[in-house]
């Protein structure tokens, strides 16, 4: 279903959702997406625990690369390619 803009043109699903998203922020405020985070919030600490929170909170700092190796160590594998490779791929 195509969803037309202002000028009748159609509009991709981004822009629609961009649309909506300022509109509900225009029209409830700062203080609505105060209160369904924290409804949220006490719905997941209900049903997963603290220990939930703990996890995330602890895996906050990692990139997504090192989140599922579980070793708790940090590694900047991907800035350190990218500092070695600078300038090398260009052509000349």
């Amino acid at each position: 279903m195509a969803v037309k803009n202002e000028v009748g043109k159609k509009m991709t699903r981004q822009e629609a959702g961009r649309k909506g998203g300022e509109k509900v922020a225009r029209e409830r405020g700062a203080e609505f997406y105060r209160k369904i985070g924290k409804k949220g919030g006490e719905k997941v600490a209900e049903e997963r625990g603290s220990e939930f929170y703990r996890e995330i909170g602890r895996k906050g700092g990692e990139s997504r690369r090192n989140r599922s190796s579980n070793t708790g160590t940090k590694v900047t594998v991907g800035l350190n390619l990218k500092a070695q490779t600078r300038g090398k791929n260009r052509r000349t």
